[in-house]
């Protein structure tokens, strides 16, 4: 199954069709009033640790570094994304971060582990439960 999660600005109007809308930064927007918003969440544990996020945005570190260690983070982690995959079974997820490009931020590789988390938990939908006891009959 295809889940729709979408990325956007936290700066952008909020339109009907973002459905959940999660503020998944650690720190808040700055200038924003969170009744401005129309938030269904502000989710802090599924961004980058407060480290990490500063060695990156001081540029201590590269993207590939970054987004290698922010896997990890989440692949130690997993009961973190939890709230967003319920979120992303009820309909379209919208995203929302403060940081200006979008493509080299958190948000793809927190989409992409969501994705794998939700097709994952499908698949062990689908397995087949053991077969049925029939108390020791033989056919």
């Amino acid at each position: 199954m295809s889940y729709d999660i979408v990325l956007k600005r936290i700066y952008r109007p909020a339109e009907s069709e973002d459905g959940a809308r999660v503020l998944v930064d650690r720190l808040w927007p700055r200038g924003k009033r969170r009744e401005n918003l129309a938030l269904t969440d502000w989710y802090r544990d599924a961004s980058p640790s407060p480290g990490l996020r500063r060695q990156y945005h001081q540029q201590e570190i590269s993207f590939a570094v970054f987004a290698a260690r922010y896997r990890g983070e989440l692949r130690d982690a997993p009961d973190c994304l939890v709230p967003l995959m319920r979120h992303a079974r009820r309909g379209r997820l919208t995203l929302l971060s403060a940081v200006r490009e979008l493509d080299s931020s958190h948000l793809p590789i927190l989409r992409e582990a969501l994705q794998r988390a939700l097709e994952a938990e499908d698949a062990e939908d689908r397995e087949q439960s053991s077969p049925p006891c029939f108390n020791g009959q033989v056919r």
